[in-house]
């Protein structure tokens, strides 16, 4: 088994490796950095709309689902500790190649219309609190930033992600804080946390329509498999950062939602749309600057964005060294060993993302793209348990991935209540897929063509 530790290894095609520079601590901060962010400080109010007071369950559920889904992607991921994710586990488990290529496409669209939705409500929510600027070019402007610090490295981006994680991690304690001091002084209504929204709806279609917008604020664990290439010794340190790094995040979210429900009425809080906690702010501590609060949510969603950035380039990188996608889409920048041409290609998706579809479609369609993604990895490790490892890896009970693909599927299906808005969005992107499929399709069958018409030369002697 080759060392999973080396530094200097060289890539496909002599192409200088990625470096490996992530540890057990950094690769924590990753997991917690990726799942907090966009999700619950701009659709919180939308979850409530969905399904009232009782916020804290969607959140919950979302959770459970995610969690055991966790459990298949470290099982994978122990025993191919490789970049690409869900559409290398596909791969190996199916031999369908055009599966793969539509798995490896559905993950990279939720990585850059989660991305997008943030940048969307970077312009559209907090930075409003501080100046007034036309919109579309404030997202394009967000993204190529983004593009640049990706560009710059994974240590830089990694080391970035540590402090902006602590940052956004402190604005949603300073909610939990009013919470508890509004709570202690007399305020709140704890009857919220019971109530159902049933008007024009069953309490099961309340809650499974309200968990699936929910399981888009939980996303963001499986993205760090893409970075398995620059971990140090990613066999070993890949179980305990991502259960605990979803552990800790899941624990913030209910919190969360449990004060938002005692302090504002569920119907205020889908008024207020992506500036629900701002509206708790205001209702549990009236004199708390919301400047404070707007940059911290600035940070936030700066984050979201950049970690799915950067799991939607490696992800490429990841698919292009295994020739299901076009090689040059896996070219390797030679001084800062990052993924230029993926990096540049992500980006511009990106951008025409911001610049046309909005933030609550954006959500909706990721949660549902990955839902689908989720089910598959869930089967495919069941699938795989026939090839066995050279080496010792983490190992899930078999009834975990099988309650997985079951819970995943159905908050797929239009039984869980989910919105036809995301099956139209989610069946354009997968269109555009297939159109590339076509046309990568076509560009390997002409290259065939050409070698085969070239000449073969004699034997020498």
């Amino acid at each position: 088994m080759a060392d999973t530790t080396t530094t200097e290894q060289t890539g496909p095609a002599g192409q200088p490796s990625l470096k490996r520079v992530m540890g057990s601590k950094l690769l924590l901060f990753f997991v917690v950095g990726d799942i907090i962010g966009t999700g619950v400080y701009a659709l919180t109010g939308q979850v409530a709309g969905r399904v009232g007071g009782a916020l804290w369950l969607p959140f919950l559920l979302a959770f459970v689902v995610a969690f055991m889904t966790a459990f298949s992607y470290l099982e994978l991921v122990g025993k191919y500790p490789q970049a690409a994710g869900a559409a290398l586990y596909t791969h190996k488990a199916f031999k369908i190649r055009f599966l793969t290529f539509m798995v490896a496409f559905a993950v990279m669209c939720s990585g850059i219309t989660s991305a997008s939705s943030a940048a969307k409500a970077f312009g559209d929510t907090y930075l409003k609190e501080f100046i007034t600027a036309p919109m579309p070019l404030v997202a394009i402007l967000f993204v190529i930033g983004l593009a640049l610090i990706n560009f710059r490295g994974v240590s830089e981006s990694v080391k970035t992600n540590v402090v902006l994680t602590c940052i956004e991690i402190g604005g949603l304690l300073i909610i939990i804080g009013v919470g508890v001091w509004a709570v202690l002084n007399g305020n709140g209504d704890a009857s919220r946390l019971v109530e159902f929204d049933t008007e024009n709806q069953t309490m099961l279609v309340a809650i499974t329509s309200a968990t699936s917008l929910a399981f888009f604020a939980m996303v963001g664990f499986e993205d760090s498999v893409n970075m398995a290439e620059e971990c140090k010794d990613p066999i070993r340190i890949f179980p305990k950062a991502m259960l605990w790094g979803m552990v800790i995040a899941a624990t913030i979210y209910i919190m969360v939602s449990v004060t938002s429900s005692l302090l504002v009425p569920a119907d205020d809080l889908a008024a207020a749309k992506s500036s629900a906690l701002l509206k708790v702010l205001d209702v549990g501590a009236p004199g708390f600057p919301r400047e404070v609060f707007s940059a911290i949510g600035l940070f936030a969603v700066i984050n979201s964005a950049l970690i799915n950035m950067l799991m939607a380039s490696r992800l490429l990188y990841g698919m292009a060294n295994q020739r299901i996608i076009p090689k040059q889409l896996g070219i390797v920048h030679p001084f800062r060993r990052s993924p230029w041409v993926a990096i540049v290609f992500t980006s511009l998706i990106a951008i025409a993302l911001v610049s046309f579809v909005d933030i609550g479609v954006l959500g909706g369609t990721t949660a549902l793209l990955l839902l689908a993604v989720f089910a598959i990895v869930n089967v495919a490790v069941l699938v795989l348990r026939k090839e066995k490892a050279a080496h010792k890896h983490f190992r899930a009970p078999t009834i975990v991935p099988v309650l997985a693909a079951i819970f995943c599927v159905y908050l797929v299906t239009p039984l869980s209540g989910r919105p036809a808005r995301d099956y139209k969005v989610a069946a354009i992107l997968l269109g555009v897929g297939i159109v590339l499929w076509g046309i990568n399709w076509l560009v390997m069958r002409a290259t065939h063509r050409e070698e085969d018409r070239e000449p073969i030369e004699p034997p020498v002697g």
